[in-house]
């Protein structure tokens, strides 16, 4: 565990915790209160493990700086878990019964997530989600609230899907890495395609982290599908865009994409530049869509990113990690107490305003109202990566309350279209 841990306090700025109290004076006579987690800092994961922390520790300074939370100073204590699921069991029951942290929160993706729901549903805690997908699913713990903006497997897969139709498309191709996270959302997409009157050409998994692709995109060609669904993390997209530019998937493919992890960290879509033309995808946040605060966000992100060495612009995870901070900000403060039932209680009853809009929860811990969009690469150049902060480089194309424009088919014409 020694070898792992990455233990991070972040302090605060000054501030007023009331009229004639000094910040430093309140903080100096009360305990910290304490949250923690474990983030992927290195290995597949990591590079956007490391941009959600900026996210989080942005949060951590500007509640401290206000003067903490219920006048206690924010001590903020995360490990790597090295995006290795067979880590995060151990890290939380040390973060539990060692450094006794007041709060938890997940760490980033379905994969780490999932080993450590039947230890926080035994011990009675709330544990705030980190974009994972239906690791709740089967657990049922009424202390989950998942920050991601998707619900059920049914919204990743049925805007891309839409958009095949509309296209005139009838038959698909799915192929999905043997990992849980990629296996709920293919497992998605497969139960559309069965209650509907797609044909299904090809369906295959490969293990996870593979970097091969050639042989199914060869596969997938020889199968003649007129849309094909991927689900996989950010290692796997780069080698599968890589295989998909190199040996191509047939003039008949209308649209390609759908699930893929990875495609919205900009060190990923610096590297694969143009080959990402054409490609429709969901995504959580793209330029131009309208959430109040975000801006500035960016803005004081950007600078400490740039200066960290990480991505840059962080659309997708930052923004919702501190939007995490915010809803057990507002749930503390509207309670006036740390306890997690109280605090469980709070967040499925109330919606929170936060900087990627309003969040509230079902019954699962999952969000009330998804806001997920499937967004079509166009007019993208290689080796340029602040082309992405502005709008038109991604398109959203679905839903219609987000739409920016309409898809382009067939997928070798999207790829050529400037």
């Amino acid at each position: 565990m020694d070898k792992i841990r990455r233990k991070i306090l972040e302090t605060g700025g000054a501030g007023l915790l009331a009229a004639t109290v000094p910040t430093s004076m309140a903080f100096a006579q009360s305990a910290p209160v304490k949250i923690g987690m474990s983030m992927p800092q290195t290995g597949g994961l990591g590079a956007g493990g490391q941009a959600a922390l900026i996210g989080l520790r942005m949060w951590v300074d500007d509640v401290n700086a206000k003067g903490g939370l219920l006048g206690r100073k924010v001590e903020f204590i995360v490990y790597d878990d090295q995006s290795n699921g067979a880590n995060t069991p151990g890290i939380y029951t040390k973060l539990l019964d060692v450094d006794k942290v007041d709060i938890l929160i997940a760490p980033y993706a379905t994969n780490p997530t999932a080993p450590i729901m039947p230890l926080v549903k035994e011990r009675g805690k709330l544990l705030m989600g980190n974009f994972s997908f239906q690791v709740n699913a089967k657990v049922q713990h009424d202390m989950w609230f998942n920050n991601a903006p998707w619900n059920d497997a049914k919204g990743w897969s049925e805007g891309f899907l839409e958009a095949g139709k509309n296209a005139g498309a009838k038959s698909i191709a799915i192929f999905a890495a043997d990992a849980e996270f990629q296996q709920n959302l293919a497992n998605g997409c497969r139960e559309v395609v069965k209650n509907t009157d797609w044909n299904l050409v090809y369906d295959q998994n490969y293990p996870g982290n593979n970097t091969d692709f050639s042989s199914i995109i060869r596969s997938v060609r020889a199968a003649r599908p007129e849309v094909v669904f991927v689900a996989c993390y950010p290692n796997e997209a780069v080698a599968i865009m890589r295989s998909v530019n190199e040996i191509g998937l047939g003039s008949q493919v209308q649209i390609f994409g759908g699930g893929m992890v990875g495609l919205q960290f900009t060190p990923v879509m610096q590297s694969l530049g143009s080959l990402l033309n054409g490609v429709v995808n969901y995504n959580s946040y793209v330029p131009g869509m309208k959430f109040p605060g975000i801006e500035d966000f960016f803005k004081r992100y950007t600078e400490r990113a740039i200066a960290a060495k990480v991505d840059p612009l962080g659309f997708y995870l930052p923004p919702f990690n501190y939007a995490t901070g915010q809803m057990i900000e507002q749930a503390v403060n509207a309670t006036k107490t740390f306890d997690n039932k109280r605090l469980a209680d709070y967040l499925r009853r109330n919606e929170i305003n936060t900087i990627v809009g309003p969040i509230s929860f079902d019954k699962n811990g999952e969000r009330s109202k998804p806001r997920m969009v499937q967004a079509q690469f166009r007019n993208i150049k290689d080796n340029d990566w602040e082309q992405f902060k502005n709008p038109g480089k991604q398109v959203v194309i679905w839903p219609a309350a987000d739409k920016q424009g309409d898809v382009i088919t067939p997928f070798d014409r999207a790829r050529k279209a400037t």
